[in-house]
């Protein structure tokens, strides 16, 4: 066969090979394969959406809504360990893609991988800085690494893009409340409660805001509103017990702390101030356990010896109060200097 007709061969060769190729990519099975796994994923049926993703795949392995699709219904399905094998292979094959990259993110996130996370995440929001969800998702990880501003600044940027997210408003309360933020701590979580009074936790998050500021009242009852929602939440109740005791009201306090430590047994903060409420109560001998109990749970901590010594002495117990106090100066000692804003707890 001569070169011209060899060449022309092969050129037609090519020319099927990729029409039919092209043809799988967009092929009318293709879509619909597509839109079944998408409205999988929409419905929440996440092993039905990796079915449809995987068959549209094998049809067009280059098809990036395939890729895509695939990678989310993994991540969904709980499959993370699929999801991060694939995904490395989706993310090799267009690194410049803004989905993949967030979708990696996530798992990574999920996998506690969160150096991998927010590499992904960051290089997702470089590639597209207008999605709402890829600032939101930042927020996340930094904030379950307690890095609070640079969460904070993600958060505010994702509401300049959807200012309606009552979640977001939220959360970026909880990251103001701790970079000593508290004012606009406060008007975040009000604004989270405008925009949806049943937000988790939005009254237990701004009361412990007014709680921080000594406005106790305030705090009281905005805990006793989010009681009313979770009523066997320890936080919640222990908070709203710790603010009882601060504003002088130790009957009401205990009701809160009691059921606080029969909740959350291990809550060493409970038990402390539990036994405050009963050596105010008169209960000197209920304290005196409750204070033991708290030294157990928290062996560093000073405060517990301060409150025991005091009431062992009310006791007439003072060879054993002398030992808590021995042992309240020690441990005083050895805690860190701090300075600014006083940061102890009030004996």
């Amino acid at each position: 066969m001569p070169k011209i007709a060899k060449w022309l061969f092969r050129s037609l060769l090519l020319v099927t090979c990729l029409a039919g190729f092209l043809h799988a990519q967009s092929s009318p099975r293709m879509q619909i394969l597509l839109r079944e796994g998408q409205a999988a994923l929409d419905r929440g049926l996440f092993e039905q959406a990796v079915q449809d993703f995987e068959q549209a795949r094998q049809l067009g392995p280059e098809n990036l809504q395939a890729n895509r699709g695939l990678l989310l219904s993994y991540l969904q399905a709980g499959r993370l360990s699929q999801a991060a094998q694939f995904g490395r292979e989706a993310v090799a094959h267009w690194p410049d893609d803004a989905q993949l990259q967030h979708w990696m993110g996530l798992v990574y996130f999920k996998s506690r991988q969160d150096t991998l996370a927010l590499e992904a995440l960051h290089h997702s929001e470089q590639l597209d800085g207008a999605q709402f969800e890829i600032h939101f998702d930042l927020a996340l990880v930094l904030l379950d690494r307690n890095q609070y501003a640079p969460a904070a600044a993600e958060l505010e940027r994702a509401l300049k893009l959807k200012s309606t997210n009552a979640l977001a408003h939220l959360l970026l309360g909880r990251a103001y409340q701790n970079t000593n933020r508290t004012v606009q701590a406060i008007e975040q979580f009000q604004t989270a409660l405008r925009l949806d009074p049943m937000v988790p936790l939005g009254h237990y998050h701004l009361g412990f805001a007014y709680a921080s500021l000594g406005r106790n009242q305030e705090a009281i009852a905005e805990y006793e509103r989010e009681l009313k929602r979770s009523p066997d939440n320890p936080s919640v109740l222990y908070q709203l017990g710790h603010s009882l005791l601060e504003s002088g009201d130790e009957k009401s306090a205990l009701a809160n702390l009691k059921k606080t430590a029969d909740l959350d047994p291990q809550n060493g903060d409970a038990f402390y101030d539990l036994g405050k409420a009963l050596a105010l109560a008169g209960d000197t001998a209920a304290a005196v356990g409750a204070l033991e109990r708290s030294i157990q749970l928290k062996p560093a901590d000073p405060s517990p010896h301060y409150q025991l010594a005091r009431t062992l002495e009310k006791m007439g117990k003072r060879d054993q109060a002398q030992t808590e106090w021995h042992h309240f100066a020690q441990l005083k000692q050895a805690q860190p200097q701090t300075g600014g804003m006083a940061s102890g707890r009030v004996q």
